[in-house]
């Protein structure tokens, strides 16, 4: 009779026991039997904006694992959505439509670059969506979205002029000072908005525009363009280009064997390091715009351990190696989302976009803080210039020590070789 007590007893221990274990919470359990919050976008996967832009993605993956390995969002666990635009702007209201009105994605950010940017905001605002930019230029200044904000370092009043001021203090700081300017750019919308604010800084400084000429972006030979800007005798030439126009653009100049003074300011693609080592020597002394270098105040341990992260999965993934350019910010992206929907608890886009507007965001890009139409309170945009790049080797981009800061002065690291061509002997 005692044995059969006994094990009775021990029966009901184990029911006991198994009835507290199935109790217990357990918060990725819990998780995964949530519906995720989904957030959608399209991506320049393939075309001339893909090295950018699958850069961009792995640090957005990176950004839901992180999530996700934390308990997600509002106890949900989070998922990407999102369809390669081809590097098209054509492609990109299909693909918004798509993901509002058949996938039904929770939340909306932009993929990659102006271009993409734009032609998404009349969708989103259609939907009365909050929607994040993603190194868009000065996109709203045409919409004036009061819920659209932009994750792009050229901000301030004038964020058309900030893409370009570096490039025209370094210049009108040589002696004696440049006289004459040629412009030109794709006939699209960051080549548009980029020249813009070039026209408008080359007018308060003071100098002759001699040449100002877009191209149909479709464009693949660009030594009738640059013997045409030789003719004109400028100073300085001003590019805006996106990668493909950029490369060719550079190869052209040394075919055609360009004599300007300062050559560069808006050239897309010369920050990823496919094209970098593709050109090698070919970039030495041009003059370009950066967002993101490990220098500075840039330099943070967060942003540092980030692209730790990131290099480690770069290789497997076939993207750009080091990912100074644009990673940190399509991180920063979705960290300032994250935020706004945990400050919130909640996915109401209005809720949201009132959140952005009145607070400051900390990301692996350092604080982000909104002001009118979405932009940035300050413009962060560095001016950098190539020096004695040899070889095609990606170690030597590594230390950027062949990319000399040479604007702000408050993370500049040397001075400029000026004019052009002697950068290049």
């Amino acid at each position: 009779m005692r044995s059969k007590r006994l094990v009775g007893l021990f029966a009901t221990c184990a029911l006991l026991l198994a009835a507290a274990v199935t109790a217990t919470p357990n918060p990725a359990m819990a998780q995964a039997s949530q519906t995720p919050i989904t957030i959608g976008f399209g991506m320049a996967l393939t075309g001339g904006l893909a090295p950018n832009g699958k850069a961009a993605l792995l640090a957005m993956q990176i950004w839901e694992e992180d999530v996700n390995a934390h308990g997600g969002l509002l106890g949900r666990p989070v998922k990407l959505v999102y369809y390669d635009d081809q590097s098209n702007p054509a492609t990109v209201p299909g693909i918004y439509t798509k993901l509002l009105d058949v996938d039904k994605v929770d939340l909306v950010v932009s993929g990659y670059a102006t271009n993409m940017v734009a032609p998404a905001l009349p969708v989103v605002m259609q939907h009365k969506r909050t929607f994040l930019g993603l190194l868009g230029l000065s996109v709203n200044s045409e919409f004036n979205y009061p819920n659209y904000f932009s994750i792009a370092p050229t901000g301030g009043a004038k964020p058309k002029q900030a893409f370009s001021k570096g490039f025209f203090e370094v210049a009108m700081a040589q002696t004696p000072k440049p006289k004459t300017l040629a412009i030109v750019g794709a006939d699209a919308e960051f080549p548009r908005n980029a020249i813009d604010g070039a026209r408008e800084l080359a007018k308060e400084a003071g100098l002759k525009i001699v040449y100002d000429r877009t191209y149909p972006p479709t464009t693949a030979d660009f030594t009738p363009i640059v013997r045409a800007i030789g003719a004109t005798s400028p100073d300085l030439v001003f590019v805006a280009s996106y990668p493909p126009d950029s490369v060719g653009m550079i190869r052209a100049a040394h075919e055609v064997g360009l004599k300007a003074k300062l050559f560069g300011g808006g050239m897309v693609g010369l920050q990823a390091t496919a094209i970098k080592t593709q050109l090698g020597p070919l970039l030495n002394g041009i003059v370009d715009y950066d967002f993101w270098l490990p220098v500075g105040f840039y330099a943070t341990q967060e942003a540092l351990e980030f692209l730790k992260r990131y290099q480690a999965k770069a290789p497997a993934a076939g993207v750009d190696a080091l990912g100074f350019y644009l990673p940190p910010f399509a991180y920063a992206d979705l960290q300032v989302l994250q935020q706004a929907v945990e400050g919130t608890k909640s996915l109401d886009q209005q809720k949201l976009a009132d959140y952005l507007r009145s607070h400051t965001f900390k990301t692996v890009a350092g604080d982000i803080k909104f002001g009118p139409n979405g932009e940035w309170t300050e413009s962060r945009v560095m001016e950098v210039q190539f020096q004695n790049v040899k070889g095609n080797d990606v170690e030597q981009f590594k230390d950027p020590k062949v990319e000399v800061v040479l604007w702000p002065p408050s993370l500049k690291t040397g001075d400029v070789i000026y004019p052009y061509t002697d950068a290049q002997k």
